[in-house]
Order: C-alpha cells, then sequence, then structure tokens
C-alpha cells in the first residue's frame, strides 16, 4: 500500500521506509515554534527538565505576537520570558515589535519552513504550512518544551482524506470562501485527527496566499494538518524567501484514503460562517439583513498583502459606513510595508478604517478591537466561538477580506459581488 504526502513526510523524519495510518512514530522536528501566550509555559516546563541548552538554536523561532506590542503589565511579563530566554540560549529566531509579524505570515514570509519539512508548534494554526507542502501541526506547551530539548516530537500517524479541486474561482471568490465551504460541508469534526489532502487540476489556479488560507484553517475542521501538493507556484515561492534545498513529496497512486471529497471552484461563492461555529456557513448572498458593528481585516488567515489588497480595491474611494469601526492589521512589518508604499494604507485610512501595526490582538480578543455586550463584528479571522473576541454575547461572522470589506461600507453583511467581478478573475 502506497503512502499519503502526510504519511512519507512523517516517514522520512522518522527514519523509516513506511508508515502507516494509527502509527506511533518519534520523528525529528525542523522547526519547533511558540508565542506570547504558549511559549512562556513551554520554558518553564524545559527548566523542569533541566535541560542547559536547546537542541539547535537555528531550528527554534519565538514570536511574542498574540498581546504584543504589550497591552498590559501581564503581557509585558510573558514577552520578558521569552526574551530572557531567546538570549541565554542564543535563540536565532527571535522575532518582536521592529521584527514581529503574525507568526504564521512571519515564519514562511522568512523561508524558515520549506517543502518536506516538519513544524511543530504551540498554536493551533501552525497548520498553516501545510500550504508549501510541509507537515505542520498544533502541538501543546509541553511537547514544544520536550521538541526544544530534543529535536523531535510524538506523533500518531493520522488517516487521510483526499480533497480534489477541479476548476477555477470566478468573481470575488477566495481560497477563505472555500475552506469556509469546506468546514460548512464536513463539520468541525469532520477530519477529526486526519490530515487534509487536497490534489486536482484547480490548484494550478490557486495562489500561495489562497494555499496559506486554505491550511490555516484546516484545524476548523478538526484536521490534524492540511496539505498541498508541490507544484511551480509552490516552488516559485519557495525560491523567493530561500536558497535551502528541500525535498519534494507527493501521495501515491494506490495511497490510501479514509474519504474522497470533490469541489469545483466554480461553484464557490462568497461565504460566512455565522455564529458560534465555523461550520455554519452561508452564501453572502443568503445572509439576509445583519447589521455590524465592528470589521477586522487581517490575521494570520488573511493579513497577507493580497488581501489588502482585495480589501482595498473595494475600500479605496468609499466610506466606511458610519457608526462602523474598521479595523485593518497588516500580517507582517514586510507586508505592512508593501502597503505602505502601494498605497494601500492611505486609502484604507481616507474610507475611515484604522490601521495596526502588525498583532493577533482581535482575533483572540485580546486587544486592538474587543467586542462589548451585543455587539457584532465580521473578521477574515478563522474563529468565531462564544466569546473568541470579546463579550460572550458578542458575534463574530467569519468571511474574505472582499466580504468584510464590502460589509464595511454597507454597515450590513453583504456580497461583494455588488462590486463587479473580482480583482483579476474573468
Amino acid at each position: 500500500m502506497g503512502m499519503t504526502m502526510t504519511q512519507k513526510i512523517l516517514a522520512a523524519h522518522a527514519g523509516v521506509p513506511a508508515v502507516e495510518a494509527g502509527a506511533l512514530i518519534e520523528a525529528r522536528v525542523d522547526l519547533v515554534l511558540g508565542n506570547d501566550v504558549t511559549a512562556p509555559v513551554a520554558i518553564k516546563e524545559f527548566a523542569k527538565i533541566g535541560c542547559e541548552a536547546v537542541f539547535d538554536a537555528s531550528r527554534i523561532a519565538l514570536v511574542p505576537d498574540h498581546f504584543a506590542p504589550n497591552k498590559d503589565i501581564g503581557a509585558a511579563e510573558q514577552c520578558k520570558v521569552m526574551r530572557e530566554f531567546a538570549h541565554r540560549m542564543g535563540i536565532e529566531n527571535y522575532f518582536e515589535l521592529g521584527e514581529m509579524g503574525i507568526e504564521h505570515a512571519l515564519i514562511p514570509e522568512l523561508g524558515l519552513v520549506l517543502p518536506g519539512e516538519l513544524v511543530i508548534g504551540a498554536d493551533s494554526h501552525t497548520c498553516t504550512y501545510g500550504a508549501v507542502g510541509a507537515f505542520s501541526t498544533g502541538v501543546g506547551s509541553t511537547d514544544m518544551a520536550a521538541g526544544m530539548a530534543t529535536g523531535t516530537a510524538w506523533f500518531k500517524v493520522p488517516e487521510a482524506i483526499a480533497v480534489e479541486l477541479t476548476g477555477k474561482f470566478s468573481g470575488w471568490a477566495s481560497g477563505k470562501d472555500l475552506i469556509l465551504h469546506l468546514i460548512g460541508l464536513i463539520g468541525v469534526d469532520g477530519a477529526l485527527y486526519r490530515s487534509l489532502e487536497f490534489s486536482g487540476e484547480g490548484i494550478a489556479s490557486l495562489s500561495m496566499a489562497d494555499r496559506f488560507t486554505i491550511a490555516n484553517m484546516a484545524i476548523e475542521a478538526g484536521a490534524k494538518n492540511g496539505i498541498f501538493p508541490v507544484d511551480g507556484t509552490t516552488r516559485a515561492w519557495a525560491a523567493s524567501v530561500s536558497k535551502k534545498a528541500y525535498v519534494e513529496h507527493r501521495a501515491d497512486a494506490d495511497a490510501r484514503f479514509e474519504r474522497r471529497l470533490s469541489i469545483d471552484l466554480g461553484s464557490i461563492a462568497p461565504t460566512v460562517s455565522f455564529p458560534h461555529l465555523p461550520s455554519n456557513t452561508r452564501r453572502a448572498s443568503e445572509a439576509g439583513h445583519v447589521p455590524l458593528d465592528q470589521v477586522v481585516i487581517g490575521s494570520c488567515t488573511n493579513g497577507r498583502i493580497e488581501d489588502l489588497r482585495v480589501a482595498a480595491s473595494i475600500l479605496t474611494g468609499n466610506r466606511v459606513a458610519k457608526g462602523l469601526r474598521c479595523i485593518v492589521i497588516p500580517a507582517t512589518k514586510a507586508i505592512y510595508l508593501a502597503a505602505l508604499r502601494e498605497g494601500l494604507i492611505e486609502g484604507f485610512i481616507e474610507a475611515g478604517a484604522i490601521v495596526s501595526t502588525p498583532t493577533c490582538g482581535p482575533c483572540l480578543g485580546g486587544h486592538m478591537g474587543v467586542l462589548a455586550k451585543g455587539e457584532r463584528a465580521m473578521a477574515t479571522t478563522n474563529r468565531n466561538f462564544v466569546g473568541r473576541m470579546g463579550h460572550p454575547e458578542s458575534e463574530v461572522y467569519l468571511a474574505s477580506p472582499a466580504t468584510a470589506a464590502a460589509s464595511a461600507l454597507a454597515g450590513r453583511i453583504v456580497d461583494p459581488s455588488t462590486f463587479s467581478v473580482g480583482p483579476g478573475r474573468a
């Protein structure tokens, strides 16, 4: 029996010829990642182990991004723990403020993850890096501590679900709409501890930004990871961020998949996840009259330059609805600079939005956009659980940058198709 992409990467890192779903393996890791919520806990556990040095100071990344810039004394203390640990251990990849970004946008931007690699991170959205043909998954802080100490981690090899993509997007449809559609189709536990493995001729039309968004939200279907095969688009991206060699893996023709799904990209329409689950999806055109108090455009899911360009194409020259708060957050410093140089920042501000330094902030109800009781927000983030962005009686609606921008102008949920056919879509 052949192997899936995920199984091949796990086998290679475990140093064995093959693995089967359900097997327990110990595998070496290429990168261990932590943020200001999870890394301080891992650092304390690391001290309990009694280790005096990390396994490799070049293969650990620490990024204070959730409550940074520090929102209060507690946040400052968390970041201090990370900063001092990074200094003591000689961690090469410590990124704060002037160097920082939202971790899952920053790590691939810097070329710290490449095809065929294995990455663990003490954050559930570490699965983002499957976009480049890597196996990446979230772990607990204790596992992060063990990974920093030994350079290895234990895994149960996941079963796999094949998702074949055909056709091309039309209009304003994007990777965000596809992954929301898929989660709505199979449910938040539809891929529980499974690998979502994407294939099909439709992948060729997906940008890297689309792929990052889709892989980022694999966890919202319960998946252990989401992964794309390496193609010309991936190789061009890899060449632009790193000169390191990497290994490409592709699923065998006789690989075993627990389930197979097929999605025509041409059938995907702007989609919104209603409270309080990412699977509670509807087409934006069928949302009904839902007034909004706030719109957030950014996050590790949709804070890339491509996302900001789409939002700017709708917001620039128009005005955010009176009384609505619109917050735009570029995911990294490089993205912020690119948006500044392209005039996108000016367009956002003139439209009545505000632009923040890179931060996870409002995504987890941390700061820079916390909701009050009864308020509704549309966000390009990845979760809309009860109390996710603030008060437990607030509501979060998930959508693409296009739908979020159009809704910011209308003051309510609308289909962005009212703004012509969409950027670069015939």
